[in-house]
């Protein structure tokens, strides 16, 4: 056989190889064509994301190594979340308590969840409202966006120290305004008062990213609909109530879900303003307790914050599905 009948018959086998692959792609129904477009993505959430976790289980199933050379000590199993969820590393390996109800706003469980309730229930509201105006047609809209945007470019940083020496005695108006409404004149040195100014912190700066996403939501909707509304009389409220509300509730949903996922995650805002150790979070939790090399215990916090964060998208990938009628 000569050499060019060898290559003509290569580039049939290659021609035939991808007839074959096109004709198996057309026959692939919509849900499995988009699992293959996702593939890629799927083994690249492995890779980054997946394998980390799981290294962290391992880890967390070892015990503290706080000497010598290894970073973990032998196996353990689950003693580590045991000793976790039954306040038994609060007092030994844990910088704040994990959950202790006695003082709730020295621990890192209940902050976290306080944080996140009150910053992404305030943020959704302002942010809502914020979109339902920027939705108007009016002169200038395009300033007031820019207007809103600003805090939201702001870095976390330059965010926690602006707050922190707004609050700071003798230098920022906070202190001083505190002080004048009965408070205590110094706002940061206290765990439940630094709290609220971090929300505040949050609020000022994240309600940007809830207004633009809802905002997106807003300005899908069918204008159609509004005019048709009208002419059987409608009312503002009824159209908010039977066409706006129930058209952008999904948008809400998924600007809720990463914000709460954010908001669950909050270390750099807390660690600028008022340091880990007044207003302690699951991510603080972390920080600190690997800084003292006990990575078993910090891989165990780790895990556990994970986990929760995974049952509060599991909750918000649940209501989505409802609000969509079912996949």
């Amino acid at each position: 056989m000569s050499t060019e009948q060898t290559t003509e018959k290569r580039q049939q086998g290659k021609s035939g190889a991808y007839a074959g692959a096109v004709r198996w792609i057309e026959n692939l129904s919509e849900t499995q064509f988009a699992y293959l477009l996702l593939t890629p993505a799927l083994l690249l959430l492995a890779v980054i994301a997946f394998w980390p976790l799981l290294s962290t289980f391992e880890m967390s199933l070892r015990a503290d190594s706080l000497r010598g050379a290894s970073q973990v000590g032998e196996f353990v199993g689950l003693q580590n979340y045991t000793d976790l969820l039954t306040g038994k590393l609060d007092t030994v390996a844990l910088p704040q308590p994990f959950i202790d109800f006695s003082q709730p706003f020295k621990s890192a469980l209940i902050v976290t969840f306080i944080f996140t309730i009150a910053s992404v229930l305030i943020e959704t509201i302002i942010g809502f409202g914020q979109a339902l105006v920027l939705d108007q047609d009016f002169r200038g809209r395009r300033w007031v966006r820019v207007a809103i945007i600003i805090p939201w470019a702001v870095p976390i940083v330059i965010q926690g120290m602006i707050f922190y020496l707004m609050f700071q005695p003798g230098i920022g108006f906070g202190a001083n305004l505190t002080e004048m409404v009965g408070l205590t004149s110094t706002p940061l040195a206290n765990s439940s008062s630094a709290l609220g100014i971090i929300v505040l912190a949050d609020i000022w700066k994240t309600t940007a990213f809830m207004a633009l996403l809802i905002l997106a939501g807003l300005q899908s909707i069918d204008r159609s609909l509004y005019d048709v509304a009208k002419v059987a009389g409608a009312s503002k409220w009824q159209q908010f109530k039977m066409i706006t509300l129930p058209l952008v509730l999904p948008t809400v949903l998924v600007a809720l879900l990463f914000r709460t996922i954010a908001a669950m995650r909050v270390y750099g805002l807390i660690e600028t303003v008022s340091g880990c150790t007044t207003v302690p979070s699951l991510s603080c939790l972390v920080v600190t307790t690997f800084s003292t090399r006990r990575y078993g215990t910090a891989a165990a916090v780790a895990f556990v914050t994970a986990a929760i964060i995974g049952i509060v998208v599991s909750i918000y990938i649940v209501k989505f599905r409802d609000s969509q009628g079912g996949f």
